[in-house]
């Protein structure tokens, strides 16, 4: 903000060091090169750049899960009602078991298969590396939503090879809103932007040279950056944010948040709420059912009135833990659930 109020100190490496450190940061996170990164201001714009580049005909099936966030469907069904195919949902399995639930629905009329890394309602997790080969197998395409995954835990799109990860900075990563990441696999870098900016050609890094119009875009996945991604007041945020989170590094983040979900998914148990087992939940995500007679809203009300945050998603009573949690955060959740129970 200090840059911005003077902005005759701002010179050209200003507009370009900063996003290109946080390809960096972000690559480093997903297992990725920096070269594949995007800059998306949300997922709902990853999306539908995703749609954008991918081709559906008439007949052919895109995959989705039941109660998937919407920004991960809606675009989907526009894609659909625009070429004739159809959109599959995946119902819900009784055992949490996403994977298999999936690996059952596709078929060769697969051409999209766009799921999360894990349930938004509830942390359930999806094996990506295991539909992401079947979806190869068929010729079919993997777009992941990663909004609640990345930053919490581990993700390696080399061994998942999607060919699009669209993520938000401002839930795992810990970072602003209207800032996010979007990693595309070398195959998918030659598509069509969304929108046709200055930078996201090659030599824009030359001011004065920008009379010149260029035909060609920059390298890689840049093509894709969305509009203003010399971002003076977010993008330094968001590279503060991933910094942290790579000096904790992912495996204590997801240690913490699993020891801790752990013990809330024990203790919920035991008092008669439903959980998910532990092979099925993320490490940072819980989602609790309520036994019968307990309405969530009221339960999360009744939370809210202790200084116990959580939320209601779907049908689930959801618990978050990330980085500044504590075992006490989780006493006095299991205390306020106890005294529902009585």
């Amino acid at each position: 903000m200090e840059r911005k109020a003077a902005p005759w100190h701002i010179g050209v490496p200003d507009f370009f060091e900063p996003v290109e450190r946080a390809r960096s940061l972000f690559a480093d996170l997903v297992g990725g090169d920096s070269d594949g990164v995007c800059i998306i201001p949300s997922v709902s714009y990853g999306t539908a750049l995703a749609a954008a580049n991918l081709t559906v005909g008439p007949g052919q099936r895109i995959v989705v899960l039941s109660e998937q966030f919407p920004s991960n469907v809606y675009v989907w069904h526009d894609l659909a009602a625009r070429t004739g195919a159809e959109v599959c949902t995946v119902t819900r399995p009784s055992d949490s078991d996403w994977t298999a639930a999936l690996e059952q629905a596709l078929d060769e009329r697969c051409s999209v298969v766009a799921v999360p890394a894990c349930h938004w309602t509830d942390g359930t997790v999806v094996d990506l590396v295991r539909v992401g080969q079947q979806a190869r197998s068929l010729g079919a395409s993997l777009v992941v939503d990663a909004c609640q995954a990345a930053g919490a835990i581990a993700i390696d799109v080399q061994r998942i090879q999607p060919d699009f990860l669209i993520t938000a900075a401002y839930k795992w990563l810990l970072g602003p809103y209207s800032v996010g990441f979007c990693w595309v696999a070398p195959k998918r870098r030659e598509g069509q932007p969304l929108e046709h900016n200055w930078i996201a050609r090659a030599g824009s890094d030359d001011f004065a040279g920008l009379v010149n119009y260029s035909e060609e875009f920059a390298d890689g996945a840049r093509r894709y950056d969305m509009g203003e991604v010399s971002n003076f007041a977010l993008m330094p945020a968001a590279n503060a944010s991933m910094e942290l989170l790579a000096g904790w590094g992912l495996d204590q983040v997801m240690a913490h948040g699993r020891a801790l979900t752990n013990t809330v998914a024990n203790a919920a148990a035991d008092l008669g709420f439903g959980v998910s087992p532990q092979t099925a939940r993320s490490p940072h995500l819980l989602g609790l059912r309520l036994p019968a007679g307990l309405d969530p809203m009221d339960v999360a009300a009744r939370l809210r009135e202790r200084q116990v945050h959580v939320s209601v998603r779907g049908s689930s009573l959801r618990v978050s833990a990330h980085v500044f949690n504590t075992a006490l955060d989780v006493d006095r959740l299991i205390a306020v659930l106890g005294e529902l129970r009585r």
